[in-house]
């Protein structure tokens, strides 16, 4: 899941991006709402961690700005202000959430799992392709009923392509999704993942196959259906 932080205090910045990539998450930064638009403009975001109190502007403008826009990326309040008065008016100007400063990591972590595991969001609770099963919830892969240990990275890997099932999702939305854009990725980082995860499938007797479209992408098939059109 590829997330954007708009949040000035660099410190704070730090430990929520540290917190958020320890479960699974990628994240790009923002110390500013000028910067926050440019970066809305030409990527696009899983989900929105905003501070209301930035430098150059007030958080609540650049909310209602985005929903006016009709993007319909959740939006995660994360702020000092925690009057009722504040609380309203951030979820009435079109925030999903709204958490008050200081928080623990875990709750952080898990208000942005349950933003997107809302209907019309990128996580939903279990996804199934064949004898493979993957917990959206609990972050947790299965094969026959069968916990298989994966990492993070091949995780957001094998969820992309499980929603996209029979699909072939291009590399460009992988890489998007997988790394944010502070992170340096080697021109093979992609193709070195997608080998582990396909390697760790076939050990774990997982009944899929992980087809690669050359120069395209890549896309996940149920091995019963890949028979049929190979014959």
């Amino acid at each position: 899941m590829r997330l954007l932080l708009v949040e000035d205090n660099a410190r704070l910045a730090s430990l929520i991006t540290d917190g958020l990539s320890r479960e699974g998450f990628s994240l790009d930064r923002c110390a500013t709402l000028e910067c926050a638009r440019q970066m809305f403009a030409s990527n696009t975001y899983d989900l929105l961690l905003l501070d209301l109190g930035m430098p150059d502007g007030n958080g609540v403008d650049f909310v209602r700005a985005v929903r006016r826009t009709g993007i319909p990326t959740p939006i995660l309040i994360i702020t000092a202000r925690s009057s009722l008065d504040d609380r309203v008016i951030g979820l009435d100007s079109g925030g999903d959430d709204y958490l008050v400063k200081p928080f623990d990591m875990p709750e952080l972590a898990a208000r942005c799992r349950a933003l997107l595991r809302r209907p019309g969001a990128c996580l939903g609770t279990t996804l199934t392709v064949s004898n493979l099963e993957l917990d959206t919830v609990g972050r947790e892969v299965r094969v026959a009923g069968r916990v298989v240990p994966v990492p993070p990275r091949e995780l957001d890997l094998l969820e992309r392509l499980m929603r996209r099932v029979d699909h072939v999702v291009t590399k460009g939305v992988l890489e998007g999704a997988l790394y944010a854009l502070s992170t340096e990725v080697s021109p093979n980082a992609l193709e070195a993942v997608v080998s582990r995860l396909r390697r760790r499938l076939a050990l774990a007797g997982a009944n899929v196959v992980m087809h690669t479209a050359h120069g395209i992408g890549y896309m996940l098939t149920a091995a019963e259906t890949a028979d049929r059109k190979s014959r």
